[in-house]
């Protein structure tokens, strides 16, 4: 098949599946996350007051609405002080009425409560499953009917780290992947900090592969990925937190190009116009001084992407949160400079026209029926159609009020005739009032390819990263791809033929001989961790009293692929005498670059270093109702210092300034936290202890004391706080944290089972 031809049956196959799904909208972004509908006779005008307005419903927040059949879904808050929580909403979309909602707690997170809840949830055409990250780095997963599945917290388990910003990016889900970005500073090899992409089985939860850049990050992005095919590779591209944007192999996360463009991160989505990406940012240029980018690429490049490979270049357009949309000859993009939306043209990115809408946009238009749909932060939502000279505003409005507006901060959803868009307090759906949207049924569209002569060229071992306790086992699936990403095979161990030598019977020789045993050309070996793997890939984890990791490695042929390990006793107890000076636990999660083992005082301890903010986890997540204890001591220069352990994402920790001890989980909200004054100096140990119970009434109870080091432990708790059902974490890994300035010594850690 020619290389025209290629590009033909790929055209028309996309052309397909968008027909396929056009009623939905999936993703943040729409079907093929590039903000662009096939829907028709979509509406012109609307009201608040009536016209055209299908239902509004109490149901707003940062989230954009995602849709599939008959059901929305959003992401927002709810509950009042101590019970304030992040929760997932499934409204009809007929009538707008709740059918059900999930609460998910927000623990650890430095996220104020009014920029929490920002992603958007992702749902998948083929199961109908709803997949939700929240400011808490948690990743979960719900049936269509609201069943929970399964969840990963990426914060505890990768290091996945969150500002007060807020700004994170939105799941994908494609394939049997669902797939998330951030900064992580993980363990081992993946402790330093990285923009990384990761992804996990949608049916399992189990990871699949983690996928890093080489560069530091400048701070986390909201950045919605596209996912786009070239020349037979099915390429995830976007921004990262590194100021790059980035292309990856979906099925596998090989890096394929990085095109570093900015000296912060990039949260704008980038499109498909033809054969080019349009990429764009919003901030300090990597090269020039002027703020903001726009650039033509063609996505078959490969490596490092420099300006020279650009078809054009533009610099000086500020957009900063806005995505772009396009309609083949032209695209839309907002204008953070001067609050407009502008039109260009694709082939050279010549500006044609600019329109003003008068406030700040953060929300990306949405381009169906020939219209674009977009809010804005001042309350106003638009109906507007572009041209080639310029842009006619059909309808504006506001919601709200002059004096409290309420902001659109997420682009609108095109579904079976509505659009539906969110403010900060309503969700609200227009279009046609007799409409009806169907019920969901599971998508049969999936095209089969032929694997026929298929060269395997990537192998891959999932679960790729676990962490388990000793005396347990995991068991390690081998998938094949082609060099272009393609799945091959999943290879499976084959039985041996029966053996047994002459005239032998079982009683006089081995009485294992008649056994079948598996058979398969896969060689495991393990690195690290001690133990056994069996050739079904079975591993058997030694029954050890100690921490270890490691890797499990595969080799087929002259392919090779490995999982990483960590093994963790339920009870273990760790001095830093066995470590060098300079050298950290480099099992612990977040732990490099923030903590180093030092000699103070003629022992060694582990100091959490000056400068630095660190949540470090030591455990698996599934850890449940334990106790951490642990010194703790401030330098005798520190004027403000703080350090403490976590169980089960509450925090005990100890403050020089203030002289007082507090138990928090979420940081920013004041009202889950309870504290006790208690002397406190600068060069004093003090020891810390926290202990967390799950409740038979499915409440959670963390009490915490602390005392100085070489006193006997008081009796009493100093604080204490129950947590009533679906608001206390059950599970959750042993940490230990600072935010101080200065640096903070830890030593005599102590996890005990209650």
């Amino acid at each position: 098949m020619t290389g025209s031809h290629r590009h033909a049956s790929y055209s028309l196959l996309v052309f397909l599946a968008f027909l396929c799904i056009a009623s939905d909208w999936p993703e943040v972004r729409g079907p093929n996350r590039d903000g662009l509908s096939a829907e028709t006779n979509l509406p012109e005008r609307w009201s608040p007051e009536g016209e055209n307005l299908v239902w509004q419903a109490p149901y707003g927040g940062l989230s954009g609405p995602v849709v599939l059949g008959d059901r929305i879904y959003l992401q927002n808050m709810v509950g009042e002080g101590a019970e304030l929580q992040e929760r997932i909403v499934s409204l009809d979309a007929n009538t707008g009425k709740l059918v059900w909602e999930k609460r998910i707690s927000v623990n650890h997170s430095l996220v104020p409560p009014e920029r929490a809840a920002g992603a958007t949830p992702a749902l998948d055409p083929q199961l109908g499953n709803v997949y939700v990250l929240t400011t808490g780095g948690m990743l979960a997963a719900y049936t269509s009917a609201g069943v929970p599945l399964w969840t990963r917290d990426l914060y505890e388990e990768f290091g996945f780290i969150l500002t007060d910003s807020g700004r994170v990016a939105s799941p994908v889900v494609d394939g049997p992947l669902v797939i998330v970005s951030g900064i992580t500073f993980g363990w081992g090899e993946l402790g330093a900090g990285a923009h990384r992409f990761l992804a996990f089985d949608k049916r399992t939860g189990d990871s699949v592969w983690v996928s890093s850049s080489e560069k530091r990050p400048y701070e986390p992005i909201s950045s919605p990925p596209l996912i786009t095919e070239v020349d037979g590779v099915r390429l995830l591209v976007a921004g990262g937190s590194d100021g790059a944007w980035h292309a990856i192999k979906v099925s596998t996360g090989e890096p394929v190009w990085r095109y570093e463009v900015s000296k912060r991160g990039v949260n704008t989505g980038a499109i498909r116009a033809g054969q080019d990406l349009i990429l764009t940012h919003g901030v300090q240029n990597l090269e020039t001084t002027a703020m903001g980018f726009m650039a033509a690429l063609n996505p078959a490049v490969t490596g490092e992407v420099n300006d020279r490979q650009t078809r054009w270049l533009t610099h000086g357009f500020l957009a900063s949160a806005s995505s772009p949309v396009s309609d083949g000859k032209r695209f839309y993009l907002v204008n953070n400079n001067d609050n407009s939306l502008d039109g260009f043209d694709t082939a050279t990115g010549k500006q044609l026209w600019s329109l003003d809408l008068g406030q700040v946009q953060k929300a990306a238009p949405v381009l169906a029926d020939g219209k674009i749909y977009i809010g804005t932060e001042n309350g106003r939502f638009f109906i507007l159609r572009p041209g080639a000279d310029g842009c006619e505003i059909l309808s504006e409005n506001r919601l709200g009020t002059t004096a409290r507006p309420e902001p659109v901060t997420a682009g609108a959803a095109v579904s079976n005739g509505r659009i539906y868009f969110s403010t900060s307090k309503t969700l609200y759906a227009i279009g046609r009032a007799g409409s009806r949207a169907p019920t969901w049924t599971p998508s049969t569209g999936a095209v089969t390819t032929n694997i026929e002569n298929r060269v395997p060229a990537y192998l891959q071992v999932i679960p790729a990263d676990v962490a388990v306790y000793p005396g347990g086992t995991v068991k390690f699936r081998v998938r094949l791809f082609d060099a272009k990403g393609n799945f091959i095979r999943e290879e499976t161990p084959q039985p041996l033929q029966q053996q047994s030598s002459p005239g032998q019977s079982q009683q006089q020789g081995n009485p294992q001989q008649n056994v079948q045993q598996p058979k398969s050309d896969l060689q495991w070996s393990l690195e690290g961790p001690a133990g056994s793997v069996q050739p079904d890939g079975t591993y058997n984890v030694a029954n050890e009293p100690k921490a270890s990791f490691g890797k499990v490695k595969v080799k087929l042929g002259t392919l090779t692929g490995e999982a990483r390990m960590r093994v963790f006793p339920q009870r273990w107890e760790m001095t830093f005498d066995d470590l060098e000076a300079g050298s950290f636990p480099e099992w612990w999660v977040n732990a490099r670059d923030k903590f180093a083992v030092k000699v103070i005082d003629g022992n060694k301890v582990l100091a959490k270093l000056a400068n630095t903010g660190a949540h470090a986890f030591a455990g698996p997540h599934t850890a449940t109702n334990y106790t951490v204890e642990a010194d703790v001591r401030f330098p005798a220069e520190a004027k403000e210092a703080s350090g403490g352990v976590a169980v089960q994402g509450y925090e005990l920790i100890l403050f020089l300034s203030g002289q007082r001890i507090a138990l928090q989980s979420w940081q920013p909200e004041e009202n889950r936290i309870r504290t006790a004054k208690i002397p406190v100096n600068a060069g004093t140990w003090y020891r810390i202890k926290l202990r967390v119970e799950p409740l038979l009434d499915g409440s959670v109870r963390a009490r915490g004391k602390s005392w100085v080091a070489a006193e006997p432990e008081p009796a009493a708790w100093m604080v204490d706080r129950t947590d009533p059902p679906g608001l206390g974490l059950l599970i959750g890994s042993p940490g230990f944290s600072s935010t101080a300035p200065s640096e903070v010594y830890f030593d005599n850690i102590k996890v005990t089972p209650n």
